[in-house]
Parts: C-alpha cells; structure tokens; sequence
C-alpha cells in the first residue's frame, strides 16, 4: 500500500473522465434520462441563455455548445491535474483523441447520431483549453 496522499485535482480529473465515457457510450440521452427521465430529450447549456426557448433551427447549435464546454471542463481539469508534469502535452494528444474515438460508436449505439459538428466541437474545446492554459503559463512564467 502506497503512503502517497490522495491528489484531489487528479481524481476530479479521472471521475469526469468516467463520467464522459459512460456518457458517450450510453445509448441515448444519459443527462436527459437523470434530469427528465426521458433518454430522448437531450439537455442543452444554450436552450435558455435569456430564459426564452432557442427556435428549434438552433438546437444543433445548443448541442454543439455542449459537446464544446463538456470538453473544454475536463480538458481544464486534466491539465489542472497534470499542470507540473513533464507529460503535459501528452494530455493534449489524448484528449484530442478522446474527442474524436468516443464519437466514433455513435455510428452503431442506438438512439445515438454520429455528426462531425459533434467531432469539430469536441475538438475545438480541447484546443481552447489547451490555449487557455498555455496562456496561463506564460503569464505565470513572466509574472515571476
């Protein structure tokens, strides 16, 4: 049994990892069945930036924000987690991996769809993330 203390920020980082999985490999909508017990109805973070439902042409745009931001946190967390790490960029390459493999069953799982927007926005959340902490180190790095 190892005597190394429990790294909070790494284990935040491992459960959302867990929870992105089952997530994305669940056959229908997992937050739609918690929240409204209907694994049909997908929940979206842009349906009400104003408290007045999107028109239902925007909907994919309130998906694609969701796939943006549910990457974008658990990039942020693993990069909090791994931040002094020399295996940093390595995180990168996975997370960029992840975004597009765990797309890729939705092809077979059913009352799932397989979108490249889904793809780009996964993508695109990473890289954010990745800027963003870059960013960060620079200032950091100059700041001292």
């Amino acid at each position: 049994m190892s005597n190394h203390p429990i790294n909070l920020s790494k284990s935040i980082f491992y459960i959302l990892l867990i929870f992105l999985l089952i997530n994305c490999l669940f056959p229908g909508s997992l937050m739609g069945y918690l929240i409204f017990e209907d694994i049909d109805r997908y929940p979206s973070l842009a349906d009400n930036p104003i408290y007045q439902p999107l028109p239902i042409k925007f909907y994919p745009i309130g998906d694609l924000i969701n796939h943006f931001i549910l990457y974008f946190i658990i990039t942020l967390a693993g990069y909090n987690a791994f931040l002094k790490n020399k295996r940093f960029k390595n995180l990168f390459y996975f997370m960029l991996f992840l975004s597009v493999f765990l797309e890729l069953p939705h092809l077979v799982i059913p009352n799932r769809t397989f979108e490249f927007y889904d793809i780009a926005a996964n993508l695109s959340g990473v890289i954010f993330a990745y800027f963003v902490i870059v960013i960060y180190r620079f200032y950091c790095k100059n700041k001292t």
